[in-house]
């Protein structure tokens, strides 16, 4: 399958197609951007991808698939701004903390959506809580996360901590959990993150 310009097949309440749309917004990047069900995907999504899973991108004969992968291609064809760090241990450590959000925090938020009134999901839910508000003081040392500059990892995170209503997580107000706040702040008034949301998305803290 080859377009005449960037596609990237979305799905618009996602939290893995949202990441990808931080990216491209972050860049400035001419896209189009086709919403999509993950439950009904097209022939032409399966053309693309052998897995028809969201989000899928189309460069000209390029077909790219895995957010991670995804994120990392745009961030490498459109270095500015850059989104990873440039020295290798630098960007190694991204990696990994990316890999660590996935294994402990995607996994949840996952299992919370599928089916949100199971015991597995209120387990869920209470993990993700209180992991989140034990990592609090992270968010007093550096803007961002583990980081002076907004990055990758930030895509990652920024899509479910804008979630956390529709997870029914409420993260409490006070002096432990203020550079948490103050941090879920910076990433939603970011014009990129704004530009990124999807009108399901809105509505979640509409």
């Amino acid at each position: 399958m080859r377009r005449s310009s960037m596609t990237l097949f979305s799905d618009p309440s996602s939290q893995y197609s949202h990441r990808v749309r931080i990216v491209l917004a972050e860049k400035g990047v001419t896209v189009d951007i086709e919403d999509i069900d993950s439950k009904s995907v097209t022939q032409e999504v399966l053309e693309a991808n052998p897995y028809g899973t969201l989000p899928t991108l189309v460069d000209r004969d390029l077909a790219l698939y895995e957010s991670k992968v995804v994120m990392e291609y745009l961030d490498e064809r459109f270095p500015h701004p850059p989104l990873l760090p440039v020295y290798p241990v630098a960007r190694a450590q991204s990696r990994l903390l990316i890999h660590r959000i996935e294994r402990d925090w995607c996994a949840l938020v996952d299992t919370i959506i599928d089916n949100p009134e199971s015991k597995k999901s209120q387990a869920a839910r209470k993990e993700f809580r209180e992991s989140l508000i034990t990592i609090s003081d992270v968010f007093s040392e550096m803007p961002f996360f583990m980081s002076e500059e907004f990055t990758l990892v930030d895509c990652c995170l920024a899509p479910m901590l804008w979630r956390l209503p529709q997870l029914g997580i409420d993260l409490p107000n006070n002096p432990r959990t203020k550079s948490l706040l103050d941090y879920l702040e910076r990433l939603f008034d970011r014009p990129s993150f704004q530009e990124s949301l999807t009108d399901l998305e809105r509505e979640i803290r509409a």
